[in-house]
């Protein structure tokens, strides 16, 4: 019997975050771009049943998602760089970013960016934190230029010219208790780092607060189980936000 392919640990966020981004995922084989794809967390699970490339920048991240991804789908793709880095005239059903766009200070550029190796008819999908009210020592220490509410997002992808555009706020009520955690967390530790870049924010963010082994990854993974249904309860309630928009055919 085939054995089941080891995928990355998730924090307890991005199992929440999981529960909503793999219900849009297409249910036939598709060619899948992901920008920015951190540890792997995500990546793995997608390249299992998917022709599966992704970009990083960040190196340490890419050498951790290169050999998670890997492990999974030998046949996948992981790209240390920026779009420049796929090869010219290359094209996905899917784009998608998670917890990228915050990241960047013109996010309309980036948009227009992603929006590019789609085919038409394809999907963008992405991930943000949500409401910017909530901004706080955790986005700071992240390296986040702002968070998103639902109207913004609407907006953003509209301006890129996608279609069927819809915004998913999901995270109650696990998602706020864990932020007041983390904020606290960065507050009382100074995680911040007082005098980094963004950038070098941006590049640490992904590794911060995260499951280091298999077993920890397990004991998140079954906790966090009655939350990802309990979250359904609560539409339009949370602390994140998934967006998906086509690119007109």
């Amino acid at each position: 019997m085939r054995s089941k392919p080891a995928v990355a640990p998730l924090a307890p966020n991005a199992w929440l975050r999981w529960d909503v981004v793999r219900r849009h995922l297409p249910r036939t084989r598709s060619k899948i771009l992901e920008i920015g794809c951190g540890g792997g967390g995500f990546g793995s699970r997608i390249a299992v049943d998917h022709d599966y490339t992704a970009v990083e920048i960040d190196e340490t991240s890419h050498a951790a998602a290169s050999a998670r991804i890997a492990a999974a789908a030998p046949d996948a793709s992981v790209l240390h760089g920026d779009l420049s880095a796929l090869p010219a005239g290359s094209t996905f059903d899917v784009v998608c970013a998670f917890e990228v766009l915050e990241h960047i200070e013109d996010d309309a550029a980036a948009l227009a960016q992603w929006v590019e190796p789609l085919r038409p008819g394809g999907l963008l999908l992405l991930s943000t934190p949500a409401w910017q009210h909530r901004f706080g020592p955790w986005d700071e220490a992240a390296g986040h230029f702002r968070r998103y509410d639902p109207a913004a997002m609407r907006g953003l992808l509209g301006d890129a010219r996608l279609t069927d555009v819809s915004v998913t706020v999901y995270g109650a009520p696990l998602g706020f208790a864990t932020e007041r955690v983390r904020n606290r967390v960065v507050a009382r530790t100074g995680t911040a780092s007082e005098g980094a870049s963004m950038a070098e924010r941006t590049s640490g963010s992904g590794r911060m607060l995260q499951p280091s082994t298999q077993v920890t990854g397990l004991a998140t993974q079954v906790g966090t189980w009655p939350f990802r249904v309990l979250q359904r309860a609560f539409p339009g309630s949370g602390t994140g936000l998934v967006a998906v928009g086509r690119r007109a055919a």
